[in-house]
């Protein structure tokens, strides 16, 4: 886990909390001691509601036109 100073936080925050963001847990310093640990949020899985509404404002997918594009793509003899 890599650590931050407290004035590196305040310095550049947005940067720091981007680097959370993208997952990364940090400890925070000062003065070289640590003093807490910044980590992401546990994101809630959708609920079933949630998904059957996304699936409705997909579109279509031809499943013959998907695989012969996936063939076109992919060498299958591998």
């Amino acid at each position: 886990m890599e650590a931050v100073t407290v004035r590196e936080l305040r310095n550049h925050g947005g940067d720091v909390l981007d680097r959370v963001e993208r997952g990364e847990t940090l400890l925070i310093t000062r003065n070289g001691v640590e003093v807490a640990e910044i980590r992401p949020l546990r994101r809630r899985s959708p609920r079933p509601a949630e998904l059957i509404e996304r699936r409705r404002g997909m579109p279509q997918v031809d499943p013959i036109k998907l695989r012969r594009d996936i063939d076109a793509v992919i060498d299958s003899s591998v």
